[in-house]
């Protein structure tokens, strides 16, 4: 397996992935899947920011699963956290690609000299997810009951939170982001 930075071409492949997540599962409060050229304009607005979008391959070229932060909130205090979300081919979950492609963009972020990264994870009983952050220290802050309905029940989200670098133990010397 290889993790490369994803790209407008590769909008395909992660669409048919969320797609099925869209369809089968309560990871995304989506219902309706996107097309290619709105996940390709997904792509392009994530690396417009210079946040990390990427894709787990195989020795074939097939996109095993997809990563990527994204902006936690539009104001400018908030320019030191990102919103991460993970999705794998539904025939390969458990076997380390997702996690292998969270560490990934959290080392990405570090690198940017982003502090938090967070999870919102769709649906409370999403172990795989749950625990995949957690392997990765993500810890859950939260849970907001019946957000969202889906498939014909009300869904809780999960947040959780994983401090980058030294989080929050000092000010932040990177000037200039703009997510």
């Amino acid at each position: 397996m290889r993790i490369r930075g994803a790209s407008e071409a590769d909008a395909a492949a992660v669409g048919a992935i969320y797609g099925h997540h869209v369809l089968s599962s309560l990871g995304t409060f989506e219902e309706v899947p996107p097309s290619d050229e709105d996940m390709a304009g997904r792509i392009a607005a994530v690396l417009k920011l210079g946040l990390p979008y990427l894709v787990a391959e195989d020795e074939n070229g097939r996109v095993l699963g997809f990563a990527y932060a994204s902006a936690f909130r539009p104001r400018a205090a908030y320019r030191y956290t990102a919103e991460e979300s993970v999705y794998v081919h539904p025939d390969l979950v458990g076997q380390g690609i997702g996690k292998a492609l969270v560490a990934e963009v959290i080392r990405v972020c570090e690198a940017m000299g982003l502090r938090q990264l967070v999870a919102v994870i769709g649906d409370s009983g999403n172990a795989a997810s749950l625990g995949l952050h957690r392997s990765l220290g993500f810890a859950e802050i939260g849970t907001g009951r019946a957000f969202g309905h889906k498939h014909g029940r009300w869904v809780d989200i999960v947040q959780m939170q994983r401090a980058l670098g030294p989080g929050a133990d000092t000010d932040p010397d990177v000037e200039g982001l703009k997510l």
